[in-house]
């Protein structure tokens, strides 16, 4: 894309810097110098060292562990730059941390989604662009235009590029939850689906019951939006082996793959986990049964059509990515 813009500036936070890289190399704009830096207690300090004023900014920074810090340096930034006379403040976080607590569920229970929503409006924060969302509600919880921008599309790219056997291929939805995201990535795809039926006893433990669909002598594919510890997963993966998948893999947006994660997946039955950049993975994780699909080019799409004043509407389609 040409990079011939007087008027934007791209800023990235410590949490995204590979990725801004990507970004700022396809729009062919460098990234504002920026200086984020910490005091002796751990409280954040922020510079911006270049002048922004009236420019359309876009800071990329996904809330990822350690996810306070992270968020923090969000809202941060996003002071710096209203107090700095930017003209528009575009928050691009790839990852949307807390948005797991999005209902109140239980007695005497927050909603986190709600709460970082607020945080980021009275930051300053004049839009947001996101990668799937955990919950499509979450975008009212905002009172600024937000960009729900979907990775499935890549991630299908990815498999219909690959040497996957498309006429033995099934697309599995890991719990009822995921079925909306499953059935569009098997019809992306022109294959079939299956849903686990699971009951969670407890946070981040899930026990299998059984598996609504066809898998005896099958290659699947496990879809999710986010994989933290990998329990619901890999319990998913070696359900589908005791019914007689013949091959399986697992494709997620967002890997957050802490605590005992790797250890279950490269334990497991799943000879491969396709996951995005929009949380930075670690080199220790990268290679082995990790494959990752960058959203770059999809982000930098969506910061040149706001930007530009063009429609973004195309990128929320399966062919927005082509």
């Amino acid at each position: 894309m040409n990079g011939n813009y007087s008027d934007i500036s791209l800023i990235s936070g410590n949490a995204s810097l590979p990725l801004s890289n990507e970004i700022s190399e396809y729009l062919d704009i460098p990234l504002c110098p920026t200086e984020v830096k910490r005091f002796a207690d751990g409280e954040i300090s922020v510079k911006i060292n270049d002048s922004i004023r009236g420019n359309d900014v876009f800071v990329i920074q996904s809330s990822c562990p350690p996810v306070n810090d992270n968020l923090m340096e969000i809202l941060i930034i996003t002071d710096a730059l209203k107090r700095a006379s930017a003209g528009r403040i575009n928050l691009v976080i790839p990852y949307y941390g807390y948005a797991r607590q999005d209902r109140k569920d239980k007695a005497r229970v927050p909603i986190t989604a709600k709460l970082v929503a607020d945080l980021i409006g009275v930051s300053g924060a004049d839009r947001v662009i996101t990668v799937d969302l955990h919950a499509d509600q979450i975008q009212g919880f905002f009172n600024i235009p937000v960009d729900r921008l979907m990775a499935l599309p890549l991630i299908a790219d990815y498999i219909s590029t690959h040497d996957f056997d498309m006429k033995n291929l099934v697309i599995v939805a890991p719990d009822v939850g995921s079925a909306k995201r499953s059935r569009s990535f098997a019809e992306q795809l022109g294959v079939p689906m299956a849903i686990i039926d699971k009951r969670r006893p407890k946070e981040n433990v899930a026990e299998v019951m059984h598996v609504i669909g066809n898998v005896e002598n099958k290659d699947v594919i496990l879809i999710d939006d986010i994989v933290d510890t990998a329990g619901t997963l890999v319990g998913a993966a070696n359900a589908l082996k005791a019914l007689g998948a013949a091959r399986i893999f697992a494709a997620c947006t967002h890997a957050l793959l802490s605590g005992p994660a790797m250890d279950r997946i490269n334990s497991s039955a799943i000879e491969k986990l396709i996951a995005t950049n929009t949380i930075p993975i670690s080199e220790d994780k990268l290679g082995g049964k990790v494959e990752v699909v960058s959203i770059a080019q999809l982000l930098a799409q969506s910061i040149y059509r706001i930007h530009t004043g063009k429609s973004v509407s195309i990128l929320f389609e399966p062919q927005g990515n082509k």
